[in-house]
């Protein structure tokens, strides 16, 4: 297991802020053990990035399919792990306590997966079609994914209105589109395919078979989720409870409808436009650092990293 060098790792620590502002009573428990899965491995990564970063070469070719288990719970840096967790701790919030426990984690494994199978089809694809060997050699990791999934499917239960996506201000059912091409405008070097991938998912779940599908599986493994249907119940003013907590022996406590005090106001979008905004002032100076959102490695940073190898064997 690779430990990374010791150092202060600003967004780990702000990171850690944002769950203290919360608080622990207050996070549901699969979305507080999925983050801090994250950040373990990030802290004790269980491989060196480009060994489990997710491309088609080294995940169809050369068959290291562990890399689809690995490459979404690993990040490049500090500062890619902040945004993606700050993203699930608040889908989290939202949508955990409405499709219950078991079910939601049960969505995040399936997602986690599946957005990985996706992305190595997109880029197989491409690849193919404009006869681009290089496509196949990308490699990607990170949660992002996972997390335009989840949005998609946050959304889907909130059809109408719009909201503010770094300034603009779209349709919701638009919203994953926009920030997935204002994503990649403002950070070119994040992983388009895999966003891509994260956003089929989730349609697939909302509007194709995949809740279906998962639906009969839980069925026949006889998983006791009670379905998300019976899990929660609302009132005029949107979701207000739900009725069963399978792995709380303590319920958490109810989470305060005013974010206000920890978010001066924003909205995830909002948060996310600032923080890419200042990311990407901060890396004038520093050309070599990851992407802040999302991380996808180029073929020539792959190709190097071969020779190197080849020569330290000779």
């Amino acid at each position: 297991m690779q430990r990374r060098s010791r150092g202060i790792h600003q967004g780990l620590l702000l990171l850690f802020f944002q769950i203290m502002q919360v608080g622990f009573t207050n996070i549901p428990p699969v979305t507080l053990a999925c983050m801090a899965l994250n950040i373990w491995l990030f802290l004790n990564p269980a491989k060196p990035i480009y060994g489990l970063c997710l491309s088609v070469e080294s995940c169809y070719e050369k068959k290291d399919w562990e890399r689809l288990l690995l490459s979404p719970f690993h990040h490049a840096d500090d500062w890619h792990l902040y945004f993606n967790m700050v993203s699930l701790l608040w889908k989290g919030l939202i949508l955990e306590k409405r499709l219950g426990n078991i079910w939601f984690a049960y969505i995040i494994a399936v997602f986690s997966l599946l957005t990985g199978v996706i992305y190595l089809a997109i880029e197989y694809t491409i690849s193919e079609l404009l006869d681009q060997p290089d496509y196949k050699i990308y490699c990607a990791v990170g949660f992002s994914g996972v997390l335009f999934a989840l949005k998609v499917l946050n959304n889907s239960y909130n059809p109408g209105g719009h909201t503010n996506v770094m300034g603009i201000y779209v349709p919701i059912k638009y919203a994953c589109w926009v920030e997935l091409v204002m994503i990649h405008i403002l950070s070119p070097k994040t992983s388009f395919a895999g966003h891509l991938a994260g956003i089929l998912v989730g349609l697939l779940y909302t509007l194709g078979p995949l809740k279906t599908i998962m639906e009969a599986c839980a069925g026949i493994f006889s998983f006791n989720t009670h379905y998300p249907r019976q899990q929660h119940y609302f009132d005029n003013s949107g979701y207000s409870g739900y009725q069963e907590n399978f792995f709380n022996q303590q319920p958490y406590q109810e989470i305060p409808r005013n974010y206000d005090i920890y978010t001066a106001g924003l909205t995830e979008e909002e948060q996310l436009q600032r923080a890419l905004h200042d990311s990407i002032r901060d890396r004038v100076d520093v050309h070599s650092s990851p992407p802040p959102y999302g991380f996808n490695i180029s073929p020539e940073d792959e190709m190097r990293r071969q020779r190197l190898r080849r020569f330290d064997h000779h």
